[in-house]
């Protein structure tokens, strides 16, 4: 354990009770999250891959606060967790309100947490960390492209002020084409807002791009750890080899 975490999860399990098949059937478990121990390091990134159903999205419930653990500790180095720790979702168009304007989608965390503020500045300081013009603060969620959406979405993440920004599949659901421009932007702006982030995917190539370190989950369990040229240079686990095998590889042409 290291003396530089913002979150520390010392073993902890997660199950979920299944609803029954039968009337007298005993009821079951699922262990959706089993004996994850690990460090949020301040300032780095940290990469959470694993397929789906493999317990990333339930250990980032447990981080929030959303779920509470069956057994084990997580503790958040912090002032207010609910602050200073914020998510961007997968899909912004679902993510973010139809009936508002994108001021008052990026301004709304300011007021749900009092934050005291002139809210005409930080609107303009926000849109303008994510690459959108002011004059579209008056549009409504629709008007916009997939990735301007989710530039919306960051910018009312980074709205409160955060410590800690979760990337939850970030890019999954847009284009091929503005995922590189979103994952550039959230670097830029672990950087410029002195962010630690968190970034869940299935897609090993983005964590390679963008993580310092790897967790590879698998069924609840973190199967291997490390640095993430450690892991992807050198892979100890076969899950993790497996998943490797498995990003596509462009044949060379001749």
């Amino acid at each position: 354990m290291t003396s530089d975490a913002v979150f520390r999860v010392e073993h902890v399990t997660k199950r979920f009770i299944l609803p029954k098949a039968r009337l007298f059937e005993p009821r079951t478990s699922l262990t959706a999250v089993d004996d994850v121990t690990f460090d949020l390091r301040n300032g780095e990134t940290l990469g959470i891959v694993g397929e789906s159903g493999s317990g990333k999205t339930t250990l980032i419930k447990l981080l929030l606060q959303l779920e509470q653990p069956d057994s084990g500790t997580i503790t958040y180095f912090g002032k207010s967790l609910r602050r200073e720790v914020q998510v961007v979702f997968q899909d912004p168009a679902s993510a973010l309100d139809p009936r508002m304007r994108a001021a008052d989608i990026i301004l709304e965390p300011l007021r749900v947490l009092r934050i005291s503020v002139d809210h005409r500045t930080r609107l303009r300081e926000l849109l303008e960390a994510v690459g959108l013009s002011v004059s579209m603060a008056h549009r409504y969620p629709h008007e916009f492209s997939g990735g301007q959406r989710q530039r919306i979405a960051i910018a009312r993440a980074l709205a409160p002020y955060p410590r800690v920004l979760i990337g939850d599949e970030p890019v999954s659901a847009l284009d091929v084409s503005v995922r590189a421009q979103i994952l550039n932007l959230l670097e830029d702006l672990r950087v410029g807002f002195d962010l630690t982030l968190v970034l869940v995917s299935h897609d090993l190539s983005v964590v390679r791009h963008m993580a310092d370190r790897v967790l590879v989950m698998q069924r609840g369990c973190i199967v291997e750890s490390g640095s993430t040229n450690q892991v992807f240079r050198e892979p100890q686990h076969p899950y993790t080899r497996l998943l490797l095998d498995s990003i596509p590889r462009l044949r060379p042409r001749g």
